[in-house]
């Protein structure tokens, strides 16, 4: 695991809502990235981490992007398997924690099971993205995003 997402797991929400806050959007990720889930706060964090790792989300692989790179499509990994699915419209917007600038990553018109949910992410350092997911209005967890190097 990447060192800074490693460190993020040990953070609190508001120490994570800070990082976020303090980060540009950065480039629209491409490809295949390695997702983690963080359960900010939580003194189970890292088994929170691990365990949705081995069963149930590992990522998002970003494509179908349009020529001027400003919106896409990506889907999921899901399961043991890293089975692709769940697609989300990706695109820039304002962010629902600051209303500053960020990626969306927004399933309300691509999904039937997770149109509802709204992802925000902004590239804390090459490659590493932070982010907030939204279950209506209402923030429910955090996550991260690394660029997959054995793409």
């Amino acid at each position: 695991m990447n060192e800074t997402v490693n460190s993020w797991l040990s953070k609190s929400k508001d120490e994570l809502d800070d990082i976020y806050r303090n980060a540009t959007p950065g480039e629209i990720p491409t490809g295949d990235t390695c997702g983690t889930a963080i359960l900010a706060g939580s003194s189970f964090a890292k088994l929170v981490a691990l365990l949705a790792r081995w069963l149930a989300w590992q990522g998002k692989v970003f494509d179908l992007f349009c020529p001027n790179g400003q919106a896409g499509i990506l889907v999921n990994k899901i399961t043991p398997f890293s089975l692709k699915f769940i697609v989300a419209k990706v695109y820039r917007d304002k962010s629902w924690l600051d209303g500053n600038d960020t990626i969306v990553i927004d399933y309300s018109r691509t999904s039937f099971l997770a149109r509802t949910i709204r992802d925000e992410i902004r590239e804390i350092e090459p490659g590493v993205y932070l982010g907030k997911v939204w279950l209506g209005k209402k923030r429910v967890l955090d996550f991260a995003l690394t660029r997959n190097t054995t793409q």
